[in-house]
C-alpha cells in the first residue's frame, strides 16, 4: 500500500483527474521532449467528456503553450485500462512525430501508464483494514502510530504541511464573495455562512460554521484556487471542514489534528489501494463518499473514539454514500459538487457522534464496504461516472461560451 503523501496533495482545482493530473503529465513529457517544435495532445473517454468544464485543456496549455499545442477531444473513445485516458505527441518542424506517450489519470491527481505501472510503492506490509487492526490488537498501538510506523517520523512534518495548506483554504474561502467563474451563475456562500455563524447562539452556531468551512474550500476549488487533494479535488472540503471545526470547538492542538489527518489518510488509502477514488471509475461515492469516510475517522478519534469505533465510522460513513453518482453541471465542479461537500461534512460529523455512542460493535466490516463499494462503481452505467451524460448533468445545462 501507498504513502498517504500521494493521497494528500497541495495542487489547484478544480478536479485532481482533469485539471491536476493533466497539468502533471504535460510537466513530464515536456521535460522528455525538449526539443519538440509543436505538440499534440489526445484526450479520452471521460476526461474528453467534462475536460472542457475541468479546464483540463487550460492545465495542458498552462505547460506546453497554447501556440504549440493541438488539443484533440475524443469522449467516446473509452480506453479498457481507465476512463481517463490521455496521448501526448511531441512533433518536428515538419510536423513529424518523433514521441509519442500514453497516460492515464488514475484518481487524486496520480498517474499511470497501464496495469503494470504505478507511482504507487510498498509503505504499509498490510493491505487491508481488517489486517490492520488485527495487527493494532495485538501491539496496542493506534492508527496514527501505525502510520509514524511505516511512513516514519517525517511524515508529521508533511502533514503539518498538508494542514497549514488546509487551514488557509479555509481562511481564503470564508473570506472571499462574488460569482464562480464557469457560467451556472453559481455565487460563493462560505462568507455569509461564516458571518452568521458569528451572530448566532453557540448552541446553534455549530452546523452553520462547520457548513461554512466546507463551501470555502469547496468554492476555492471551484475557482482553481490552492487546495489539498482529500482525496480528491472534487472532495477536498469534507476533511478540513471537519478537522477545524472539530479542533475549535474541542480546543484540540495542532498534533492532535495531526494525528487525526494520518488516520484519515490510512481509510482513504485502503480505499485507493483496494477500490478507487476516481470519479469517472467508481462516480462520486469514491470522491465525496470517501472523503466523507475520512472525516468520520478522524472526527471519532478526535472524540476519543477506539480503534473498532473508528472503523465503524469509517464504515458507515461509506456504506451510506453507497451507489453516489457523479453528474457534474456542465463538467464544473460547482454544481452538484460544492453544496455535496457540505452535506458529508455534516454526516461525518453525525456519524462520528452516533459511533462514539455505542461499543463499536456493527455488521458490515469497512473492508466489506469498500469491496461493495468498488463493484457497485463498476455495475453503475457510465453517463453516471463523470461523462457529463446523465443525471443532473442533463437536467440543466448552460451553453458553454469558452472559446
Amino acid at each position: 500500500m501507498d504513502t498517504i503523501r500521494h493521497l494528500f496533495r497541495i495542487g489547484h482545482g478544480p478536479s485532481s483527474s482533469h485539471t491536476m493530473a493533466p497539468g502533471f503529465a504535460a510537466a513530464r513529457f515536456k521535460t522528455l521532449t525538449p526539443d519538440a517544435a509543436r505538440y499534440q495532445v489526445i484526450l479520452y473517454g471521460s476526461l474528453a467528456a467534462t475536460g472542457r468544464g475541468h479546464f483540463t485543456d487550460q492545465a495542458i496549455l498552462d505547460v506546453l503553450s497554447a501556440e504549440k499545442t493541438e488539443i484533440i477531444w475524443k469522449p467516446d473513445v473509452v480506453p479498457a485500462f481507465h476512463p481517463n485516458g490521455m496521448e501526448f505527441f511531441a512533433l518536428d518542424g515538419e510536423g513529424h512525430p518523433v514521441r509519442q506517450w500514453m497516460v492515464y489519470s488514475v484518481g487524486g491527481g496520480a498517474l499511470s501508464e497501464g496495469p503494470d505501472d504505478n507511482e504507487a510503492e510498498d509503505f504499509y506490509p498490510h493491505k487491508n483494514m481488517n489486517q490492520i487492526m488485527d495487527y493494532l490488537k495485538r501491539t496496542g498501538k493506534t492508527y496514527w502510530e501505525y502510520v509514524e510506523e511505516c511512513e516514519g517520523p517525517a511524515i508529521w512534518d508533511y502533514l503539518r504541511k498538508i494542514w497549514r495548506a488546509m487551514y488557509a483554504a479555509i481562511d481564503r474561502g470564508i473570506n472571499n464573495e462574488g460569482l464562480i467563474p464557469g457560467g451556472l451563475g453559481v455565487s460563493r456562500k462560505a462568507c455569509s455562512y461564516y458571518r452568521r455563524s458569528q451572530m448566532m447562539n453557540a448552541a446553534y452556531a455549530g452546523n452553520p460554521l462547520l457548513t461554512a468551512y466546507a463551501l470555502a474550500v469547496s468554492e476555492e476549488n471551484a475557482t482553481r484556487g490552492e487546495i489539498v487533494t482529500a482525496p480528491t479535488c472534487g472532495s477536498s472540503g469534507v476533511v478540513p471542514a471537519i478537522l477545524r471545526f472539530l479542533q475549535e470547538s474541542l480546543g484540540r492542538t495542532e498534533d492532535t489534528i495531526l494525528r487525526a489527518l494520518a488516520t484519515a489518510g490510512l481509510f482513504g488509502n485502503v480505499v485507493k489501494h483496494n477500490a478507487s477514488i476516481s470519479g469517472a471509475e467508481v462516480g462520486c461515492q469514491g470522491e465525496v463518499g470517501v472523503a466523507c469516510s475520512m472525516a468520520a475517522a478522524a472526527a471519532c478519534q478526535l472524540y476519543s473514539g477506539s480503534i473498532r469505533q473508528i472503523e465503524y465510522a469509517a464504515e458507515m460513513a461509506l456504506e451510506h454514500n453507497l451507489g453516489l453518482t457523479c453528474d457534474p453541471v456542465n463538467g464544473l465542479v460547482q454544481v452538484p459538487c460544492i453544496e455535496r461537500n457540505a452535506f458529508a461534512a455534516g454526516t461525518a460529523l453525525y456519524v462520528a457522534q452516533f459511533v462514539s455512542y455505542s461499543d463499536g460493535s456493527h455488521r458490515v466490516s469497512f473492508d466489506e464496504v469498500v469491496d461493495v463499494m468498488k463493484h457497485t462503481g463498476l455495475d453503475i452505467p457510465s453517463l453516471y461516472r463523470e461523462t457529463g451524460e446523465g443525471g443532473l448533468a442533463t437536467v440543466y445545462r448552460v451553453p458553454d461560451t469558452r472559446k
